[in-house]
């Protein structure tokens, strides 16, 4: 039997995060992994390495997505980046014209290429059509402290509450991740059911973000339950697998490290 998990999100063109870090996120997990592309970033190195932000048109996602479930019998799926409200709409829609048994999301709220008023639009999109529709939700610190409303998050205790205000907004569950930025010596991830939040720990792997951390704990957690995995396992596993990509992280002429899927540190 094979165990099938699909991706809805941008494409990054060095290939440490988006869709390509889901899709070989997939392939390391052991399951069949596809996917539709709904923007294309690509890093400027003539301008401090910032993003260049192109969208995909709306039709054309569409039919991606109109393609490949029609292809297999696909019932769980991770959001990544969609990047404007056009977008939005479109996998919104399609989200709802069948029955999904796990729809995890991965906020992307901002790219650095968006003006900010594009970004705000998109943000309050994002949250009144795809947030309702999810079974997982996975911020990041910044986006749990703007999807609760927050100022500011720097304990676990804060984290859980931006976790709780998170929840109330429509999801199952909310991963919420702390990272290297909460202070600390471990990343701290919890996982809020609804009632209980039960707190992931283990040592920080060096103290600066690196590429495609986020996109491959949510594309982990994805596999793990298109395999069948209750979510806190799921989310478990998920954490332990990005933390060896962390540890086997690869580094070139960008200004940061990337994350390396299904290796050895």
């Amino acid at each position: 039997m094979v165990d099938f998990a699909y991706v809805i999100a941008g494409s990054e063109a060095t290939g440490g995060a988006g869709i390509q870090t889901d899709l070989k996120t997939f392939q390391a997990s052991g399951v069949f992994g596809l996917g539709a592309i709904t923007c294309i970033v690509s890093f400027d190195p003539a301008n401090d390495w910032r993003h260049r932000f192109v969208p995909i048109e709306p039709g054309v996602i569409a039919d991606q997505i109109e393609a490949a479930t029609s292809a297999y019998d696909l019932d769980v799926v991770k959001i990544g980046m969609l990047g404007t409200p056009a977008t939005i709409d479109v996998v919104a829609d399609a989200l709802g014209r069948q029955s999904w048994r796990h729809v995890v999301l991965d906020p992307v709220l901002i790219c650095k290429g968006q003006e900010p008023g594009a970004a705000l639009d998109t943000d309050q999109a994002l949250r009144a059509k795809v947030l309702p529709q999810a079974t997982v939700v996975t911020p990041n610190l910044f986006e749990s402290q703007i999807l609760s409303g927050m100022n500011s998050i720097t304990t676990v205790d804060e984290l859980a509450e931006a976790a709780r205000r998170i929840g109330a907004q429509g999801p199952q569950y909310v991963l919420a991740k702390g990272g290297v930025e909460l202070p600390g010596d471990d990343a701290v991830d919890l996982l809020f059911d609804g009632q209980d939040v039960t707190v992931l720990r283990a040592p920080k792997i060096g103290g600066k973000r690196v590429s495609g951390a986020g996109c491959t704990l949510a594309a982990a957690l994805t596999a793990e339950l298109a395999k069948g995995a209750s979510v806190i396992d799921a989310a478990r596993s998920a954490k332990d697998f990005t933390g060896a990509a962390i540890a086997a992280r690869v580094s070139g002429h960008l200004p940061f490290d990337a994350v390396r899927q299904g290796v050895e540190g």
